[in-house]
């Protein structure tokens, strides 16, 4: 089976047009907010070392940017990574990759890039982060300095381990390279509950994959919570308050209902929250177990990754890798 064609082109031009607009700001705010997040990025990556034990890499080429330039950014980044075709006859996946991204865009407060580059690109998109810190009426500076944490991290674990991005990248592309074929059990479960979401549209063998790298996913963004919130009110004093008004709008979003339920179920957003919660329970409880370095193994080689079984079984993993 062939992967799909994409208007990778259309889809980057598209994109940025079908983002909704940010939060209103003046001039003078847009210009501190975009210093401001600078400035927490680089104050971030020492204390991230610090809290994860991991070396720190040279600091990686930090953006701040609106909506449209980091749905454009990841429109490149898909088409380096699932390595499909660029062509005219994928228009209609180009339109909607264009449109989901769009709708993405406007609840990312940061990303790591780390393929196509000598060294790993960190988006920070500052008017989601304007719209967060209003919303959750947090400090602003605390609330910067905590977004750039979880980011920082990400940008330690990619170093620790040099394979990793490639290993993604080649998961990711194998699975794009397959087309999507309809479990009959899926539908019959879809049609009995009356809904359907994207994941049902794969046999099990596609779905197999998609949950071992969601456990690779869980790990990361799990490992990147613990270490924003590991910091403490030393460096963030109000890192507490982030973390139980962060809870309550996750928690929110996850109760929506109608069209917003649609959207976040299209875009897998509740799945991502849960490997959130799942990821970091994991990487607590290792840490409880074998420590901080005994945790850090997890970094040495593709094999010492977690499994979907393991992410949900911290101890198994603990005895598979330390005996």
């Amino acid at each position: 089976m062939s992967a799909p064609a994409v208007d990778w082109d259309l889809a980057a031009r598209l994109a940025p047009t079908l983002v909704r607009p940010g939060p209103p700001s003046t001039l003078v705010e847009r210009a501190l907010l975009v210093e401001s997040l600078r400035s927490a990025a680089a104050t971030a990556l020492p204390h991230a070392a610090r809290v994860t034990g991991l070396e720190p890499p040279e600091a990686p080429q930090t953006l701040v940017v609106d909506r449209g330039t980091w749905a454009r950014a990841n429109v490149r980044a898909l088409h380096r990574v699932t390595r499909a075709e660029r062509s005219r006859r994928g228009a209609g996946t180009g339109i909607e990759l264009a449109g989901a991204l769009a709708l993405l865009s406007g609840s990312v407060l940061g990303q790591v890039e780390p393929w196509g580059a000598d060294r790993p690109r960190l988006l920070l998109v500052a008017p989601n982060v304007l719209a967060t810190e209003r919303g959750l009426d947090v400090p602003p500076d605390d609330f910067r300095l905590w977004v750039a944490l979880h980011e920082q991290a990400h940008v330690l674990q990619f170093a620790a381990a040099p394979w990793l991005a490639g290993h993604l990248a080649d998961r990711v592309a194998a699975l794009w390279a397959q087309q999507p074929r309809v479990s009959p059990a899926a539908l019959a479960r879809a049609a009995r509950a009356r809904s359907l979401s994207p994941l049902d549209l794969l046999h099990p063998e596609q779905r197999a994959e998609v949950d071992r790298i969601g456990a690779v996913m869980s790990l990361l963004e799990g490992h990147a919570d613990v270490a924003m919130d590991a910091v403490g009110t030393a460096v963030i004093p109000s890192v507490r308050l982030l973390r139980r008004r962060f809870g309550r709008r996750r928690a929110a979003g996850a109760r929506a209902t109608g069209l917003r339920r649609v959207v976040r179920t299209v875009l897998g957003v509740d799945v991502k929250m849960a490997q959130y919660a799942q990821g970091a329970a994991f990487v607590r409880t290792v840490r409880r177990r074998v420590g901080r370095d005994g945790l850090n193994a997890i970094w040495s080689a593709p094999d010492q990754l977690p499994s979907p079984a393991e992410i949900a079984d911290p101890a198994a993993w603990v005895r598979r890798v330390h005996g």
